[in-house]
């Protein structure tokens, strides 16, 4: 439910707009939307309240008439995992009946980890209006950021600096696709500065999320991080290894060989049907098998071991390994159905500007699909205390 009682929601569709308050009369712009979401995530006056989106409610506060449907409701939560607003913000959507009038409620909660983007940009909440942020509002709130109590990816390397990173990769490759081309090129800010409204550094201090991303030698400083892959001739451990590969690299390296790895080892059947025609049906489909070897490098533990994820590829399944149990809100009975919970947000939030996510919380339902619409069974997942693992099995 939303913090704030009917009350003050009533009192809030009355008074004039602030730093706490917007009003839409319906759901049409959603870049609008998304804008407002971005700005009070930011929470820039650092009010340390959630802001909040009223839709079918006028500028004057009179009731708009809007039909509040539950299609509505869920466009309006998958702002959230749609990957356009990074880090993902958290948020609260509602009907509330007020005075016989139907509304949507937006709750954004303040982010822990300013400054947040809407497709590249800060956007920032001045009083009733929002806008993009100034070059040292960003900075103002990237030192706002907690430095207790981060994830593992966030926390400074002890011991690295920014040299340890590839500031040539991160300035070509990286920034671009995280950052707007057209706010780049305005600010010509130091790649420092960049690097810190990303998150990327600490003080002078490279984080765990960067040295992966962007670092010269990730292993040197997280020496689990990488992927074992093992092609196996039988369907037991002890039988012959066909081929078996290290992928070690930055993020971006080994994701893309990852990916040539998978593709090579998929076997394609021709049938011929009558006319004659040829039907091409591979014995796993690919995307289903990159979903599932991104899901474990994107959601394993990096810290407190230095276990790989591993990928075994036997006759007629394959297993993937990702270190670490499940973590926050997702449960085994829940996995899999959009409930999304992130150990490593940045490592995520990399991944998505590198292109290797498109949407945030899908990697399973889509990896579930690819599966049946190609006639393999269904994946077998296995949840262990220092573990989680997916085996699928061949099309018949």
């Amino acid at each position: 439910m939303s913090v704030y009682s009917d009350d003050e929601l009533r009192r809030m569709c009355l008074e004039v707009e602030s730093e706490l308050v917007e009003r839409k009369r319906s759901a049409a712009d959603r870049s609008g939307i998304r804008r407002n979401i971005c700005a009070f995530a930011n929470d820039l006056a650092g009010r340390g309240r959630p802001g909040i989106i009223l839709i079918g409610v006028e500028d004057d506060g009179r009731c708009a008439s809007l039909e509040i449907g539950d299609q509505l409701l869920r466009d309006l939560a998958a702002m959230r995992d749609d990957g356009n607003i990074l880090p993902l913000p958290s948020l609260h959507i509602e009907k509330r009946t007020m005075d016989g009038c139907d509304v949507a409620v937006v709750t954004v909660h303040p982010s822990s980890y300013p400054p947040v983007r809407y497709q590249g940009r800060v956007w920032a909440r001045v009083g009733p209006t929002v806008r993009l942020a100034t070059p040292e509002e960003e900075i103002r709130l990237a030192e706002r950021r907690r430095a207790r109590d981060l994830p593992f990816d966030l926390r400074p390397v002890s011991g690295a600096a920014l040299n340890d990173l590839d500031l040539d990769y991160a300035r070509t490759q990286y920034l671009p696709r995280a950052i707007a081309i057209d706010v780049l090129e305005e600010n010509q800010r130091p790649t420092e500065q960049q690097l810190r409204s990303l998150r990327l550094t600490t003080g002078d201090a490279p984080t765990y999320g960067a040295m992966l991303g962007l670092g010269r030698d990730p292993q040197s400083w997280v020496p689990g991080a990488y992927v074992q892959f093992l092609r196996i001739a039988g369907s037991s451990l002890t039988d012959p290894i066909r081929d078996q590969k290290t992928l070690t690299g930055r993020l971006e390296d080994v994701l893309r060989r990852l990916d040539d790895l998978l593709e090579i080892n998929v076997s394609v059947r021709t049938e011929v049907t009558s006319g004659p025609r040829e039907i091409r049906r591979p014995d796993y489909p690919l995307p289903a098998l990159q979903q599932l070897a991104r899901n474990a490098v994107m959601h394993r533990a990096y810290e407190s071991t230095n276990a790989p994820a591993r990928i075994y590829w036997y006759t007629e399944r394959i297993e993937f390994q990702s270190p670490g149990s499940l973590y926050g809100q997702v449960t085994p009975q829940n996995f899999g159905a959009g409930v999304t919970d992130y150990r490593n947000p940045l490592v995520a939030e990399i991944m998505y500007n590198l292109g290797f996510a498109q949407r945030f919380g899908l990697g399973i339902p889509l990896a579930r699909q690819a599966l049946a619409d190609n006639g393999n069974p269904p994946p077998e997942f296995g949840f262990e205390p220092t573990l989680v693992a997916v085996t699928v099995r061949s099309a018949p």
